[in-house]
């Protein structure tokens, strides 16, 4: 990744999930210059894949205003659904090749909302290998899967 001098606004993000499905969480750090925004979030009951799409919405959903954006990912199908499966799918009318309905479509449609409000350079990176952003983005994202499946334990009062 480049060196962040301020013009392009460096994003981490990664989603986690207690059971797939299960509860789950997402995280997001995102660097311009010298200032580090942390983000999370989590729901119930979802899957893996709904929160890393959902790191990336909300990571970008941040971005008041138009700007370049490196955005590392360490899913596959984030970095691939956005760049070379999607598409496909809006041509298809939302359908696979196969002709099934897109998994996760409603996020998909949210991410391309996003993403065509910058100039997104999409990188995979391999999860849990030292990439800094990365690991607190995941850690980020782990502790919100905790405290939704502690929230979710907890008994009514």
């Amino acid at each position: 990744m480049n060196e962040n001098t301020g013009k392009t606004v460096i994003v981490a993000t990664d989603g986690a999930c207690k059971g797939n499905p299960g509860p789950g969480g997402w995280g997001a750090v995102l660097r311009w210059g010298d200032v580090v925004k942390k983000l999370s979030g989590g729901e119930p009951d979802t899957t893996n894949n709904r929160m890393e799409l959902m790191a990336a919405i909300e990571a970008l959903a941040a971005l008041k205003r138009s700007c370049n954006v490196e955005l590392s990912t360490d899913s596959v199908y984030v970095r691939d659904g956005i760049t070379k499966w999607i598409f496909g799918w809006q041509k298809n009318g939302w359908k696979t090749a196969a002709k099934k309905p897109v998994a996760n479509a409603d996020l998909w449609q949210r991410l391309v909302k996003e993403n065509a409000r910058h100039k997104v350079e999409w990188i995979w990176v391999k999860g849990h290998a030292g990439h800094g952003d990365n690991e607190l983005a995941d850690q980020l994202a782990s502790d919100a899967a905790l405290e939704v499946a502690r929230a979710r334990r907890a008994p009514a009062r």
